[in-house]
């Protein structure tokens, strides 16, 4: 077993980070985790320091893009899984949700013509019109030339707890012009994070995960998940005051998906 140690330098706060830090300055109170450690946690990937998990982040280039609509607490929380998307997919964006208001920023990204976003929940709460199974083949005129380009998918995740999810997509009217991306798994999730009834609800980052593979991004989809088994391995043997294996079969997994 190698030796665990903390990166010297801290990565560069992505979107969520930043929302996490708002919703903080933000707070009366420290949240506190359910059955969460009260050691000093790492700013850079939440994990008590002895399990910091920065040194392996994985970053993946991606033509699509990911947009994080999240509910209030929802960046607070150490099992927080949208965060490992920003840690991966550079071109992930994240707004927190109010059901009175919304973010000026969140309608320009979803109107900006470089992307076509897609609002991913399950088709069977949405008006068969608006469902789609696979990505649509859209292209836009070129604003530098005669031809024509492609528009990036944008993956729009709400991103909560199930009741939660379904209020959000219920109250949000400024997204009911969008494509609805029902996506249609065969594996079940393998989550083990947090409790839900349901095998067939997925974490945020397995969602992601199965978007990018739905839009031909198999390096990312891979990586999404080979991270997100890293970080639980990390985070459940951090909650069990155990040490990390560096050399175990999900640490492997996720090196052999470095680029050489």
């Amino acid at each position: 077993m190698t030796e665990f140690k903390a990166p010297q330098a801290l990565p560069e706060p992505h979107a969520v980070a930043r929302l996490r830090s708002v919703r903080l300055a933000r707070s009366s109170k420290p949240f506190l985790a359910r059955g969460g450690s009260r050691l000093a946690h790492c700013a850079g990937c939440r994990l008590v320091l002895s399990h910091c998990l920065c040194a392996l982040r994985p970053e993946v280039p991606t033509q699509a893009g990911v947009c994080l609509i999240m509910c209030d607490i929802e960046p607070l929380k150490p099992s927080n899984t949208g965060w490992l998307i920003a840690d991966v997919v550079a071109d992930t964006a994240a707004f927190g949700w109010a059901r009175t208001e919304v973010d000026p920023a969140l309608l320009a990204m979803l109107a900006d013509p470089q992307w076509q976003p897609y609002l991913v929940f399950p088709g069977e709460f949405v008006a068969a019109e608006r469902v789609v199974t696979a990505l649509l083949p859209t292209v836009q005129p070129s604003l530098t030339s005669a031809g024509q380009v492609a528009k990036r998918p944008l993956f729009v995740l709400l991103d909560a707890t199930w009741p939660e999810a379904r209020k959000m997509f219920r109250k949000s009217s400024y997204l009911n012009h969008l494509p609805v991306l029902s996506l249609q798994p065969e594996q079940l999730s393998r989550y083990r994070l947090r409790r839900s009834k349901r095998e067939d609800h997925f974490c945020t980052s397995e969602v992601a995960a199965l978007c990018m593979e739905l839009a031909g991004e198999s390096l990312a989809a891979q990586t999404l998940e080979a991270y997100l088994d890293v970080f639980t391995a990390h985070y459940l043997q951090a909650k069990q005051q155990m040490p990390i294996d560096l050399e175990d079969e999900v640490h492997l997994r996720l090196s052999l998906l470095k680029p050489r």
